[in-house]
C-alpha cells in the first residue's frame, strides 16, 4: 500500500528523470563535433515539437525560437565556448504551435577535453511559466504580489544577458516579459544629448511619430521624470490631462487610465526613461512602487551596458577598419571584391585583414590573414604585420622571403601572438598564380565550368612562430603553383566564414563549397552570398573574404599561354615552371606524358641558368595543330648542340634527351639572344556537348 502523500503511480524515492518530467524540466545532450543533438520527451514538449519533426541538430529548435532570441542565444552560447566557462543559461521565448509565445529556462553544462577543447554539453530546458510569478489559477492580493516580483525577477534575468540595446527593447516589446504587470503598454526613451528618443514601444500602439523626440525641457512626464530623476505616478486620466496638456491628445483615444514613468539611473545620471501605462485606475501602493523602482534599476544597468557596449564595439571596429585598405584598385584584367564582418563581442574585434597589391605588367598579389586574438591589440598588429608584408611584396622579394621576413617582423615586435595569412600572386597576362601559406585556410577556385575545388597548398608555419630547423628548406614558406584559366574564380577568406558554433568542423567548409559551386558568376554578388552563410548571429569570429575573378571567356581546355622568368640563383623559379607545366598538361589533356615533357622543359632551362649568364624565360603554350610546346630563351647567341658524353661525364646528355622526349626540337635567334624550344604531340580532346 502507498503512503500517505505517495502517488501508487510513482516510485518511492522518484527517479531523477520522473522528478525533472513532473516539474515541466526537459534534458538534451549536444554533441558539438558531430552537431547531433537529443532532446528527451519532455524537453520536446516544453518546446512544443513532435519528435518527427525535430531533425536531431540544434537547428531543429528554431523553427520554434524568435530569431532575435536564436541569436540571443546563440551569442551566449559562442561567448561561454569562447571565455572557457563551463556552464551557461538563458531565458529565450518559445513560439508554440498555436502562435502564443512562453518563457523557457535553458542551462547547459560545457564538458571539455584535456586540452580545453569544448566537444559536448548537457544540459536542460525548463519551463519558466511554471516560475513563481506567473499568472496562476489562485487569485488575491498576495498572489498578485508574487507574481510582480516573479516578473521583475525574471525581466532582470533575462536583461543580465543582453549585449545591445536592441536586445533591451526586444524584452521590453515583448508582451510575456511585462505584460504581467499589468501594464497595457512600454515605452522605453534613451537621453540623446538635450533630447530623449523613443526607441522602443509595445503592446497598445501609444508610439507616434510626433513624441518620437522630445526636448528634456519639454513638459511630457518621461521628460520630467529625466530631469528630477524621479518616477511620475499618474493615477487618473484627469491627471494626464491637467498636467500633461501636450500629451493629453495621444493618450486621449486611448484605454489608459493611470502611467508610472521611471527614471533610468546610471552612476548618477539619468540615461533614459520607462513608462508603463495601464488600464486601471487608482494609485500605486508603497509595495509596486518599490517594485516598479527596483525594475527601472535593473533595466537601467542593462542599458548602460548596451549603450557602453555598443560605444565601444563602434570604437574597436572603427580602429580596425582603418587598418584595411580605404579602397581597393581597378585591376586590369580582374574583378576583385572584398568583405569584411566583424564579430558583435563589444571591444573583441579580430585581427582579419585582407590586401590588394598592384604590381604592374599585368600582375596583382592579394592576401587575407588572421592575427590570433579578438581585442584591439591584435587589430594594431594586423595593421603594422599588413603593411610590411606589402613592403616585403612591393620590394619585389619572392612569395616566400616576403612571407617569411614577415614572420620575423611579428616575432620581433615581441606580442606573443601569431597569425597566419596566404599570399596570392597573379600574372593576369599568363594565367600563372603562385601562392604561399603560412598555416592558413587552403584557398577555392571556381573554374568557368562551375567546379570547385579546394587548393592544396603546400604551408609553412604560422607567422611569429620560431622556424623548424631543417637544413635546405629555404624560406621555409614553399610555393605553390596553378594556372588561373580566363573566367575562374580564386576565393581566400579567414575561419570566420566557416566556423559554426556547436557544428560539425567540416559543416561550414561543405556550405561554402556549395555556396561557392552555386553562386553568382559576378564576384560582388558571389561575395555577399558567402556573407549570408554567416548570418547576423554569426559564428562568434569576425570574417574577412577576397574574390578575384579572371577577366576572359572560360576555355574548355585552357590554351592560353604560360610564361615564367628565370632568374640565377633563384631557386623556386624553375620548381614554380615545373609545377606549373605539370598542371597545364593536365589542363590540356596529356596528362599521362606530364613526366616526359616536365624532363624535357627541366633540361631547357637548366641549359639556360648553367651556360648563360643572365638566365632567361620559359613559356609553354598550345599550339594552333594541337601541340604543346615549350620554349626557354636566353640572352646567349651561342648555339646548343647534341653531343655525345662520356661513361662518367656528369653533363652533356640533356639535348640528347630532349632529342629522344619530344616530337621535334629546334633552335631560333631572337635578337642578341636565342630560343630552344620543343613540341609534343598531344590528341586533342573530345568536346562534352559535341553533337
Amino acid at each position: 500500500m502507498a503512503q500517505r502523500g505517495q502517488n501508487p503511480e510513482v516510485d518511492w524515492p522518484a527517479r531523477p528523470d520522473t522528478s525533472l518530467a513532473l516539474n515541466r524540466m526537459g534534458t538534451f545532450d549536444w554533441d558539438l563535433d558531430s552537431g547531433r543533438m537529443y532532446l528527451d520527451p519532455t524537453a520536446l514538449e516544453v518546446l512544443d515539437l513532435r519528435q518527427d519533426e525535430f531533425d536531431g541538430t540544434s537547428a531543429g529548435l528554431w523553427p520554434r525560437v524568435p530569431p532575435s532570441d536564436a541569436a540571443r542565444l546563440d551569442a551566449r552560447v559562442a561567448q561561454a565556448l569562447k571565455d572557457g566557462r563551463s556552464h551557461y543559461g538563458a531565458y529565450v521565448r518559445i513560439r508554440g504551435r498555436d502562435g502564443t509565445r512562453t518563457w523557457t529556462h535553458i542551462q547547459g553544462h560545457i564538458m571539455r577535453d584535456p586540452q580545453g577543447r569544448p566537444y559536448r554539453v548537457i544540459g536542460i530546458l525548463r519551463d519558466a511559466a511554471h516560475d513563481p510569478g506567473e499568472p496562476g489559477a489562485a487569485g488575491g492580493e498576495a498572489e498578485g504580489r508574487r507574481r510582480m516580483t516573479g516578473v521583475v525577477e525574471r525581466t532582470t534575468a533575462i536583461l543580465a544577458h543582453a549585449r545591445t540595446v536592441n536586445d533591451v527593447t526586444d524584452v521590453l516589446k515583448d508582451p510575456q516579459a511585462l505584460g504581467h504587470l499589468g501594464a497595457v503598454s512600454v515605452m522605453l526613451g534613451i537621453v540623446d544629448g538635450g533630447r530623449i528618443h523613443l526607441v522602443a514601444e509595445g503592446q497598445l500602439g501609444s508610439y507616434v511619430p510626433e513624441i518620437e523626440y522630445t526636448r528634456i525641457d519639454a513638459e511630457f512626464p518621461m521628460s520630467e521624470a529625466v530631469r528630477s530623476m524621479q518616477p511620475v505616478l499618474l493615477a487618473s486620466r484627469e491627471e494626464f490631462e491637467t498636467r500633461y496638456p501636450l500629451l493629453w491628445p495621444y493618450i486621449e483615444p486611448l484605454s489608459v487610465r493611470s502611467g508610472v514613468y521611471l527614471p533610468l539611473i546610471a552612476q548618477g545620471r539619468p540615461i533614459g526613461a520607462l513608462g508603463l501605462l495601464y488600464g486601471r485606475e487608482g494609485h500605486f501602493t508603497a509595495e509596486e512602487r518599490n517594485l516598479l523602482m527596483a525594475l527601472g534599476s535593473g533595466i537601467a544597468q542593462s542599458l548602460q551596458r548596451a549603450i557602453l557596449f555598443e560605444q565601444e564595439h563602434d570604437l574597436a571596429e572603427g580602429l580596425q577598419r582603418a587598418m584595411l585598405p580605404r579602397r581597393i584598385p581597378e585591376v586590369p584584367g580582374a574583378r576583385i571584391a572584398v568583405r569584411y564582418r566583424s564579430a558583435r563581442m563589444g571591444r573583441d574585434i579580430g585581427g582579419d585583414w585582407y590586401d590588394v597589391i598592384p604590381l604592374g605588367e599585368g600582375r596583382v598579389g592579394v592576401m587575407i590573414g588572421d592575427v590570433e586574438g579578438h581585442d584591439t591589440d591584435a587589430a594594431a598588429v594586423m595593421g603594422q604585420l599588413r603593411i610590411v608584408l606589402r613592403a616585403y611584396i612591393t620590394e619585389g622579394h619572392t612569395p616566400g622571403t616576403a612571407m617569411a621576413r614577415a614572420s620575423v617582423f611579428l616575432r620581433e615586435l615581441e606580442t606573443e601572438r601569431f597569425a597566419t595569412c596566404t599570399y596570392a600572386e597573379v600574372d593576369l597576362t599568363s594565367g600563372m598564380l603562385r601562392m604561399v601559406r603560412a598555416g592558413h585556410l587552403d584557398p577555392v577556385v571556381r573554374r568557368g565550368d562551375g567546379s570547385c575545388h579546394r587548393v592544396q597548398v603546400a604551408g609553412g608555419l604560422p607567422l611569429g612562430l620560431p622556424p623548424r630547423e631543417q637544413p635546405g628548406t629555404g624560406s621555409g614558406y614553399p610555393v605553390t603553383s596553378l594556372e588561373l584559366h580566363p573566367g575562374d574564380t580564386l576565393l581566400l577568406c579567414t575561419d570566420g566564414l566557416i566556423e559554426r558554433p556547436g557544428a560539425d568542423p567540416d559543416s561550414g567548409m561543405r556550405e561554402l563549397m556549395a555556396a561557392v559551386h552555386t553562386g553568382p558568376v559576378d564576384v560582388e554578388e558571389l561575395a555577399d552570398v558567402l556573407c549570408d552563410l554567416v548570418g547576423d548571429a554569426g559564428g562568434g569570429d569576425d570574417m574577412a573574404l577576397l574574390v578575384l575573378r579572371r577577366r576572359g571567356t572560360p576555355t574548355g581546355r585552357g590554351g592560353g599561354p604560360l610564361r615564367q622568368r628565370l632568374e640565377p640563383g633563384d631557386t623556386e623559379a624553375p620548381t614554380m615552371a615545373r609545377h606549373l607545366i605539370r598542371a597545364a598538361v593536365a589542363a590540356w589533356g596529356a596528362a599521362d606524358m606530364a613526366d616526359e615533357i616536365e624532363l624535357a622543359a627541366d633540361e631547357l632551362m637548366t641549359n639556360a641558368l648553367v651556360h648563360t649568364e643572365g638566365g632567361g624565360d620559359v613559356g609553354m603554350r598550345l599550339t594552333a595543330d594541337g601541340r604543346i610546346r615549350i620554349e626557354v630563351e636566353d640572352s646567349s647567341s651561342a648555339l646548343p648542340r647534341p653531343r655525345e658524353a662520356g661513361d662518367w661525364a656528369v653533363s652533356g646528355r640533356g639535348l640528347l634527351l630532349v632529342d629522344r622526349l619530344a616530337d621535334a626540337w629546334g633552335v631560333e635567334p631572337r635578337g642578341g639572344g636565342k630560343c630552344v624550344w620543343c613540341e609534343f604531340s598531344v590528341a586533342a580532346p573530345e568536346r562534352e556537348g559535341a553533337g
